[in-house]
């Protein structure tokens, strides 16, 4: 039987989401504790694999259950077994047809800054920080610039092992939350270190170093050196994974939905999205 999970974790005591050789893996962890209730060795497949110390509220895996259990022991009994900083919130049975990561139709991250004087003690690890004065209405523009299908080679992580560079970006907003700037993101698929780069191009433009029509000539040169510095990972989230309805998950709103927006239709090559 095929179960998918979803998954939360803090993503900063960890080597990042997959499992290695050496360093404490979130995939890791999350299987030694099925093993424990299923009595043999299981191995899962997520929907993304983040990163070393980034977050996730809701990731999605899969996994082949070799044997018989109630839903519940894939919840409550694994969670038994999991450290603080892992849980899983739910359990579905699923057709074999279901891929964690194939069957998904769009990711979607926040990226948290704090963009104040003083670096955060309380929220250390969970956000990223900039101290002096943002623009992000200029941001917000220049994210537009990204909206739509292209080669985002300038964005891409050197370590990064996708086939292709053409990821299509649905959904681009800059917004700030008190002393919070949030920069939300949703793609069909996101390239390695593709968020956090564009983040921190951004915030060239930002901090008034570059001007808003930069990140044309960045995006259009489909090479990493041109573009921003990678921002620290401690503010990245993964928190929505949408699927087709036929699977019926429990995976709640599209989260941007929260604010009234929506994510744009699957189909369309480019929207531009305002405050409101």
């Amino acid at each position: 039987m095929r179960i998918a999970l979803g998954v939360e974790y803090n993503g900063t005591p960890y080597c990042g989401w997959q499992r290695q050789v050496t360093g404490d893996s979130v995939q890791g962890r999350l299987e030694a504790a099925l093993e424990q209730i299923a009595g043999r060795r299981i191995e899962v497949t997520a929907a993304g694999r983040t990163d070393a110390g980034v977050h996730a509220s809701a990731q999605v895996v899969h996994f082949d259950a070799p044997v018989n259990r109630p839903l519940t022991a894939w919840v409550r009994g694994v969670n038994a077994f999991l450290p603080d900083t892992v849980v899983v919130q739910w359990a579905r049975a699923v057709e074999p047809a279901f891929h964690a990561r194939f069957s998904a139709l769009s990711r979607s991250y926040r990226y948290v800054l704090l963009n104040h004087p003083v670096r955060p003690g309380l929220n250390s690890g969970r956000t990223g920080w900039y101290h002096g004065i943002l623009d992000v209405d200029a941001m917000q523009q220049a994210a537009d610039c990204l909206l739509g299908k292209h080669d985002f080679s300038s964005f891409r992580g050197a370590d990064c092992q996708a086939h292709s560079p053409v990821r299509h970006l649905q959904y681009a907003r800059v917004r700030r939350e008190g002393e919070q700037v949030l920069f939300e993101f949703t793609a069909n698929a996101f390239l390695h270190h593709m968020v956090r780069n564009i983040v921190g191009t951004l915030l060239c433009i930002g901090r008034g170093k570059q001007p808003i029509d930069w990140i044309d000539s960045v995006l259009a040169a489909r090479d990493r050196v041109r573009a921003g510095p990678t921002v620290v990972a401690a503010g990245l989230h993964l928190c929505h994974v949408q699927y087709p309805e036929q699977w019926a998950l429990p995976i709640g709103v599209d989260p941007w939905r929260l604010s009234g927006l929506s994510v744009p239709g699957r189909d369309a090559l480019s929207v531009r999205m305002t405050d409101g």
